[in-house]
């Protein structure tokens, strides 16, 4: 089998797992983002290296949810120094310092998306975040993350803190597909999988708000017919209060 074919494989295999298993904690996270919303507090979304995309996905996104917040951190981002950014995920205190700077406070809620869940910088923001008594939804591997000690001080893994927990089904390492001529395997699958797993909550989120009679605020498309006088009324309403808007 191509190796092309062999990855697409793969990735349908787990967005099938994700739709057998993972309904449950989908659901779970959709409710808690419509509560969230629906009492006037926000959604934050906060991950390091290659998972700060996952935080990206849902922001100013066409049909995506208006109210969230991505903390977008650039030491922990990779367009200026990725090997920096390994360092930085493990570096005690830093998640504080975001906290404080991004105005969390009790009520929100935080998706942390770490593949691994072992890293520093993500258990600390999910152990601070429901100390301060946020909702705290983990989005991670559970397969290779109870395969790996934590390097928190706490020995906690990120699944271990969370109030819900998404799990996206991927292999130990993440990469999919094995090269025999390099010996270990390449092609990824949790940025795909983390995407669909989100947009599956907002999907959810969306359909229990307007069941309870709220209209939620939600991004139209800049490339169709009257989508800017959408995007550009809500911009214009929270320029200011949500950053990177």
């Amino acid at each position: 089998m191509k190796k092309s074919l062999e990855y697409l494989d793969n990735l349908r295999n787990v967005l099938n797992e994700i739709a057998e298993t993972q309904l449950g904690a989908i659901d779970a996270c959709a409710a808690a983002f419509a509560r969230t919303l629906e009492s006037g507090h926000e959604i934050f979304l906060f991950g390091t290296g290659h998972s700060h995309m996952l935080a990206e996905e849902l922001f100013y996104r066409a049909g995506g949810l208006v109210r969230v917040r991505p903390v977008l951190e650039t030491a922990l981002m990779l367009h200026e120094s990725a090997s920096k950014s390994t360092e930085m995920e493990r570096l005690p205190g830093y998640a504080e310092i975001l906290f404080e700077s991004y105005g969390m406070r009790a009520g929100d809620a935080i998706v942390v998306i770490s593949n691994s869940g072992r890293n520093g910088v993500c258990v600390d923001m999910a152990l601070l975040a429901k100390e301060r008594g946020l909702c705290v939804i983990a989005l991670t591997n559970l397969r290779h993350s109870r395969a790996s000690a934590s390097r928190h001080a706490s020995g906690k893994r990120l699944f271990e803190i969370a109030d819900i927990v998404l799990d996206n089904r991927g292999c130990i390492g993440d990469a999919s597909v094995y090269f025999e001529e390099l010996g270990r395997n390449a092609a990824p699958t949790s940025t795909s999988a983390g995407a669909a797993i989100l947009n599956a909550a907002v999907a959810g989120c969306i359909e229990i708000m307007l069941s309870h009679g709220v209209t939620p605020e939600v991004f139209a498309s800049s490339n169709i017919d009257g989508g800017d006088g959408i995007n550009e009324a809500f911009v214009k309403k929270y320029r200011g209060d949500i950053r990177s808007l």
